[in-house]
C-alpha cells in the first residue's frame, strides 16, 4: 500500500473518532503507530510525545509532523499534518455552518455534557500508560505532581518548569550516569 495514502488515512481516522484535543489522540497515535503499523518503538513514542509537548503548535500535528518526516521526510510530513488537521478543520466548519440552528437544543446541550467525562478519561489513560513506560512509581512520583502543583496553585509558567527540568535531566545524565551513552 501507498505509505502517504496509509499515513494520511491513520492520522485522518485518528482525527476523525477523537474527541478532547490532541492529548486524547495519544491512545490512538500509539496504537495504530506503535502497535499496528510499526512505525515507532515504544521508546521513540516517549521521547516523541516529550518533544511534541514542549514544541510550539498544536499537539497532535507536531506528532504527525514526525512521524510523516520519519517515514517519508517533508513529503510525509506535510500529508500526515494534512490527515490530523483536515477531519478537525471540517467538523468545525460543519458545526459553524449549522450552529445557529442547533445553539438552544436542549438534546445537542445534553450529548455535549454527556461527553465530558469521556474525554476527561480519554486524556487520563494514557496519562496513566505513559507514567509507567516512564518508570514512574511511588518513589519518585513527587516530580509530576509537584511540576502539576507548581503551575496550577503558584502559577509558575510552564516554561520555567521545562526549563529547570531540562538542565535537571542534563546535569542527572551527567553526574549521576556518567556511563550511559
Amino acid at each position: 500500500m501507498n505509505i502517504y495514502w496509509e499515513g494520511f488515512r491513520t492520522f485522518f481516522k485518528i482525527g476523525c473518532f477523537t474527541l478532547g484535543g490532541g492529548y486524547a489522540m495519544i491512545p490512538l497515535i500509539e496504537e495504530e503507530v506503535v502497535n499496528r503499523k510499526k512505525w515507532l518503538t515504544k521508546e521513540d513514542f516517549l521521547d516523541l510525545m516529550a518533544i511534541s509537548q514542549t514544541l510550539p503548535g498544536v499537539f497532535a500535528v507536531n506528532f504527525s509532523i514526525y512521524i510523516g518526516y520519519k517515514l517519508r521526510r517533508l513529503r510525509g510530513s506535510l500529508i500526515l499534518a494534512l490527515g490530523t488537521i483536515l477531519p478537525s478543520f471540517l467538523i468545525i466548519l460543519t458545526i459553524a455552518m449549522f450552529f445557529a440552528t442547533f445553539a438552544d437544543n436542549q438534546i445537542i446541550a445534553a450529548i455535549f455534557k454527556g461527553i465530558r467525562p469521556a474525554i476527561v478519561a480519554l486524556i487520563a489513560a494514557p496519562c496513566i500508560n505513559l507514567a509507567r513506560a516512564a518508570h514512574i512509581k511511588l518513589t519518585n512520583v513527587w516530580l509530576p505532581v509537584f511540576t502539576a502543583l507548581a503551575i496550577w496553585i503558584f502559577g509558575v509558567s510552564p516554561i520555567y518548569i521545562i526549563i529547570l527540568v531540562a538542565v535537571g535531566g542534563f546535569l542527572y545524565g551527567k553526574l549521576v550516569q556518567p556511563d550511559n551513552k
